[in-house]
């Protein structure tokens, strides 16, 4: 039987952050991407404090908590930083590129 009320989706996200100081990558996952991306360009996370400003470049969304942490363990391995690379190829040539032109 149908319930009455209606019943949300939470997504869980897998993240990638470049800093824009050193560009570097920053994986981690969170069910509030907009919150956690503002704590981390705000100071609140001391992993990233001292690599400010810090640009979201990837994100998957899972609907089991367990699959993001899986996923961000999996980024974070030699393997998921291979195809990570691949995944946001594009974005590094373009970065590389302003870097240049600086």
């Amino acid at each position: 039987m149908p319930s009455n009320s209606t019943s949300k989706m939470f997504f869980h996200y897998t993240y990638v952050l470049v800093s824009l100081q050193d560009y570097r990558l920053y994986i981690g996952y969170t069910n509030d991407l907009r919150k956690r991306l503002e704590e981390h360009n705000t100071g609140k996370s001391f992993a990233t404090k001292p690599r400010r400003p810090l640009k979201l470049v990837y994100y998957e969304a899972c609907l089991n908590e367990d699959d993001a942490k899986n996923r961000e363990q999996y980024l974070k391995s030699t393997i998921g930083r291979r195809f990570l690379s691949k995944r946001i190829s594009n974005f590094r040539r373009q970065t590389q590129n302003f870097c240049l032109l600086k």
